[in-house]
């Protein structure tokens, strides 16, 4: 389901339905032209009219108001905006599970607010970083941090058309982000963090060498001109890569390798441990179209391995499973997705590719589910730089191809064409792939 079509979970915020932010606040003047022609979207559409009353009734439950009328007096009488304030956040600390100090409410409210401020700050950062001005957040919504001044400033005429809607956009990203920090504090997802660390250390790890002591090695790649796959991948230490100098169509990587020993064995490895923030599992809920943390981020711990050949492949596997046995922990391999061999990729994320290569799998071990990802030296540089392939592509094309900047960024507000930007920024990353 479309993040953008009227069936969304996320319709509230789409800026060509009943909901859109318009010049001017809605209800402030039932009885105006505007809202009459308003109410005209909804003739005919049962489920538009059941959802309008779903978060009309959420506004006034929110706020402790019986009508919009109410809404302007909150506005303009500070000591009824405190109280409201100070009521809201008693509401939304038992929504999510947090202890009830006015002092604790507070400060989770505030790492919501920089959470959905991260969701937005991340995009100008990478994806649409040449556009980083265009879309910038309103300096007087991004220093509010209280979902009740948000919501009020929704329905504040003082504020222009841009900050009222990035008000009700940063309150939606704000629930997503409680959502997801409850679930974190349900699963305990930090202490399963660090006791995966601990468990690889421990016992994954080749005791030879010191926790952190990381070898650095480069690849030294050629590429193929049609697509820039790779087609040869030698490993070179640091000072043989210090005398070499890429021309056009090579590449020089950077790995720092540890070591696993198995069957007397010192096998190289690189490794990088990912747990995502929580801007980037804001972002995954909106791009699978979902609210619910439990079911659409099913990779919040994850490793990605790479390794010289697919036999060194299947001695890692068997010494993880082994390793897991000598921790105390039977070790399970769920939904294996094998194209190392030759296999068919049978991912179905938006703006994915066929052709990736790779070993990706779930390990559920010691009370937790952790991604794999594995690589050998050569389908890893295909990650990172083939044609439809590279990963720095693949996030332009799931940010663009799910609707997630069309939804984040509406035309109307930001007068960006996203379907223009997306060709610029493929070839832009492109052009950094292979240039750089």
């Amino acid at each position: 389901m479309s993040i953008l079509n009227k069936e969304s979970i996320f319709t509230s915020m789409l800026q060509d339905g009943p909901f859109a932010v318009k010049a001017m606040p809605p209800f402030v003047h039932p009885f105006s032209r505007e809202a009459k022609e308003w109410i005209k979207g909804f003739q005919g559409d049962q489920l538009m009219k059941t959802k309008y009353r779903a978060v009309r009734s959420q506004i006034f439950d929110f706020l402790g108001v019986a009508g919009f009328d109410e809404i302007l007096s909150l506005i303009y009488t500070p000591s009824r905006r405190d109280f409201a304030a100070q009521r809201a956040n008693v509401l939304l600390g038992n929504m999510f599970a947090v202890d009830q100090s006015s002092q604790d409410v507070r400060r989770y409210l505030r790492d919501y607010a920089r959470t959905a401020d991260d969701v937005v700050n991340s995009l100008r950062a990478k994806v649409l970083a040449p556009y980083s001005s265009h879309i910038e957040t309103t300096n007087e919504i991004e220093t509010t941090h209280d979902p009740v001044d948000l919501l009020l400033i929704f329905f504040d005429e003082h504020f222009h058309k841009k900050a009222r809607f990035e008000a009700k956009r940063k309150l939606v990203l704000m629930n997503l982000a409680g959502s997801i920090d409850q679930r974190e504090r349900e699963t305990d997802i930090e202490k399963k963090f660090s006791d995966f660390i601990t468990f690889l250390n421990a016992h994954v790890w080749s005791p030879s060498l010191q926790i952190g002591d990381l070898k650095i090695h480069y690849l030294h790649s050629s590429h193929r001109q049609d697509d820039f796959s790779c087609e040869q991948v030698n490993v070179l230490s640091e000072d043989q890569a210090r005398q070499l100098t890429p021309i056009a169509g090579e590449k020089l990587t950077l790995i720092k390798r540890r070591t696993f020993r198995y069957l007397g064995r010192e096998i190289p490895i690189y490794v990088t441990i990912r747990k995502k923030p929580p801007s980037d599992k804001v972002i995954k809920l909106l791009r699978k179209n979902e609210k619910n943390p439990a079911t659409a981020v099913d990779d919040e711990l994850g490793l990605m391995a790479v390794l010289n050949s697919v036999g060194d492949v299947k001695c890692f596997l068997r010494h993880l499973t082994r390793s897991a046995v000598e921790a105390g922990s039977f070790m399970t391999l769920e939904d294996i997705s094998d194209t190392l061999t030759g296999g068919n990729y049978t991912g179905t994320a938006t703006g994915s590719s066929i052709k990736t290569p790779m070993l990706k799998f779930f390990a559920r071990l010691g009370g937790m589910r952790v991604e794999f990802i594995i690589h050998t030296n050569r389908s890893y540089l295909n990650y990172i730089y083939q044609r439809d392939v590279a990963h720095d592509e693949y996030e332009v094309k799931r940010v663009f191809d799910t609707g997630v900047a069309e939804f984040l960024f509406p035309w109307d507000i930001y007068r960006l064409s996203m379907n223009e930007i997306r060709s610029r920024q493929l070839q832009l990353f492109r052009r950094r792939i292979e240039e750089w």
